[in-house]
């Protein structure tokens, strides 16, 4: 008798696995020579999330042609979020320049903090040498914004022209995603819900968060004279997602300041306000968001924020807390799909066999 047996690869697989290889390969080749393009398609998926149930009502039951409710829906958003968004940073962009142009204000600003904080408390917070790298670092910072302004509007190109494909194909795009992805229909169904719904909470909960942060903050600064309240105030809400400090790190340096000043009565209201106000609106307006969306967990959207900036850049703040959030939903799905149906089995004999061992001992 031979033992001998030749193992041969089946043609099928020999097929699967240069087209998987194949679709690998050109799928990193576009990839790499599309990261420019990443903000702007993270940009529009956001929009599609929000804008999806009103687009299907529009078309299903109102009877709307798709191409015009898409176009109405584009026109509301620009005119309901990105122009205000852009006056905003308008806005910025007009009060900052006078501190990039000549940073000798912010200079004496942060020599007098220093200065207040060693005769006070003995804290030495900042090192000669880092006190001299501070007019190249507000003059990099400024550049950066400016120089963002410019590419965020070729972004927004981008963004809205693809967001029209995603709005008249929605139901298609939508169909093809839930029967390519490799899950039982409830776990897909899971996913592409929570999907969903983190992208909204994200999407709608940091902005809101930050212009009542923001708003509360112009408040406080136009109250206890802070020159420049609005632009401070705009700043401060941008720091609101700002990992760990928030806020704090624009409003703890502005009452140091008029401390250095002398200003002790503004300077504890500031504190006081920044302290009560502008921090506990923190926790509050989060509690109000949850009602209406997603339970997001505080420590997701922290590391989030971080993984995200250096990931996506300013759409990081949205993309970032989900990724965090399907990684732990895709570890709970795998779990379902693999794990735990061996969990069931077993805690199922055992179960049985207890039972039997039960009902042997009744008979005896």
């Amino acid at each position: 008798m031979d033992l001998k047996t030749n193992v041969q690869i089946h043609p099928n697989k020999i097929r699967q696995i240069l087209i998987l290889s194949l679709v690998i390969i050109i799928g990193y080749i576009l990839f790499r020579e599309m990261t420019f393009m990443i903000s702007s398609f993270l940009g529009a998926v956001a929009f599609y999330m929000i804008l999806r149930l009103t687009m299907f009502k529009m078309v299903y039951q109102w009877k709307w042609k798709k191409w015009l409710a898409a176009l109405t829906l584009i026109i509301l958003s620009l005119l309901v979020i990105v122009l205000p968004l852009s006056l905003i940073i308008n806005q910025l962009l007009d009060k900052l320049l006078p501190y990039i142009q000549d940073t000798t204000t912010l200079e004496n600003n942060v020599y007098k903090v220093q200065a207040y904080l060693q005769s006070k408390f003995h804290v030495d917070v900042l090192s000669t040498s880092n006190m001299e790298k501070i007019p190249d670092l507000i003059t990099k910072a400024g550049t950066s914004v400016i120089g963002g302004s410019f590419n965020m509007i070729m972004n927004l190109i981008i963004m809205y022209f693809i967001l029209w494909f995603m709005l008249v194909s929605g139901g298609e795009m939508e169909r093809y995603i839930r029967n390519n992805l490799p899950f039982k229909n409830t776990n897909t169904a899971t996913l592409l819900k929570e999907l969903r719904a983190s992208v909204i909470s994200n999407a709608i909960g940091i902005p809101v968060l930050a212009v009542c942060q923001g708003l509360l903050a112009i408040l406080g600064y136009y109250l206890f004279n802070v020159p420049d309240a609005v632009l401070w105030g705009i700043i401060t809400g941008v720091a609101s997602v700002v990992p760990f400090v928030g806020t704090a790190i624009v409003w703890i340096p502005i009452s140091l300041l008029a401390f250095a000043k002398g200003d002790m009565s503004n300077g504890w209201w500031l504190l006081g306000w920044g302290a009560i106000v502008i921090g506990s609106s923190d926790n509050i307006i989060r509690m109000v968001l949850q009602k209406f969306m997603a339970d997001v967990h505080p420590l997701i959207t922290v590391f989030g924020v971080i993984v995200g900036l250096s990931l996506f850049g300013f759409f990081g703040l949205i993309f970032g807390p989900l990724l965090v959030s399907m990684f732990l939903l895709l570890v709970r799905v795998y779990s379902d799909e693999f794990i735990s149906p061996r969990k069931v089995d077993v805690i199922t004999g055992s179960e049985e066999k207890k039972q039997h061992e039960e009902e042997t001992d009744n008979k005896d």
